[in-house]
């Protein structure tokens, strides 16, 4: 699977901004530590592994360690973060639409206007699924279901006011029902929501595509849908939007910056992280790991987050997860 939507001319006026500003530390001179804020092997620390390697492979950065802080949703990782790197120019973190979602589910202390957005990375499709011997053909198919039994209709995906479970929530409105009726089952791991899928307990599922692409491509799941707003190469299953479903909800991933931190320094970042991204190692890295490219600079990082929040919190309240 290869789909790149590149911005990167943005990248480039970022890159110059950077050389023009003189930064006290320059890109190739960085030592970083990166914030994990989940376990070892989920998303967020597959992207900042993914950030450490290209970064330290190209040259943009001396060195890099990350740091695994798990817990509630990213928010334990976050309020550590905002504590520890405030003017750091050594320190960055990883998060992105869950985190959103478990600050306003969690009520934490903090949100994302108390770290500096440095850029978007990536953003990945959710994919709607159902067991092969499901009745459901189509997304129609499905939509007919929620429309006519929604407590009935149980979806399984990751954890509670994630994306799995705003995805689940935008659709049975979609069908003309109330989300806050949405039967979902939140599971820790793709395993166990696979199982229960396989095993007949729930109706459908939602994922990364990535998550369960083996057995999509093997047969013992259907894809229905995808979430992001186009279509993507090698994936077979349309998105919702181009079903006659006007949802688009993307699992996208990026990095930030600790607060206070100085103009120079983070014009440092922001071009260690333009040039990243930019390289063809990037570029391969995506590739192989089947993660869309949906990079964004600093200004229009920050931006997004803006509106994200809003869209978020709208979703969560219409789930009864937040106020």
């Amino acid at each position: 699977m290869t789909f790149f939507r590149s911005r990167l001319a943005a990248a480039w006026l970022v890159a110059a901004g950077a050389t023009l500003a003189a930064p006290a530390t320059m890109a190739q001179d960085l030592e970083l530590s990166i914030i994990a804020p989940a376990g070892a092997g989920g998303g967020w620390d597959s992207a900042a592994r993914a950030l450490q390697e290209v970064m330290m492979s190209t040259g943009n950065a001396r060195s890099v360690q990350v740091i695994n802080v798990p817990g509630a949703g990213g928010t334990v990782g976050l309020a550590q973060f905002v504590q520890g790197a405030a003017g750091s120019p050594n320190q960055m973190l990883v998060g992105g639409i869950t985190m959103v979602g478990a600050i306003i589910t969690n009520k934490a202390p903090y949100d994302l206007t108390a770290v500096t957005p440095i850029a978007r990375l990536t953003g990945d499709p959710l994919v709607i699924v159902v067991p092969a011997s499901s009745p459901y053909q189509t997304m129609a198919d499905l939509m007919e279901g929620i429309k006519g039994d929604v407590e009935r209709t149980i979806w399984a995906g990751g954890s509670a006011g994630g994306a799995d479970h705003m995805l689940s929530a935008l659709v049975t409105q979609a069908a003309g029902q109330d989300p806050a009726k949405v039967n979902y089952v939140a599971y820790s791991g793709g395993g166990e929501a696979l199982a229960a899928m396989l095993g007949g307990q729930v109706t459908a599922g939602i994922s990364g595509y990535g998550e369960w692409q083996g057995q999509i491509e093997s047969g013992d799941l259907r894809a229905l849908a995808i979430s992001y707003p186009e279509p993507i190469e090698g994936i077979e299953a349309q998105p919702l939007k181009a079903q006659g479903i006007d949802i688009e909800l993307v699992n996208w991933r990026g990095i930030f910056a600790g607060p206070d931190l100085a103009e120079a320094d983070k014009a440092a970042l922001e071009q260690a992280i333009a040039q990243t991204v930019q390289s063809p190692e990037w570029k391969e890295l995506l590739a192989a790991r089947g993660w869309s490219d949906y990079y964004a600079p600093s200004d229009e990082f920050t931006a997004f987050i803006a509106s994200e929040s809003e869209r978020v919190k709208s979703i969560l309240t219409s789930i009864g997860l937040a106020e």
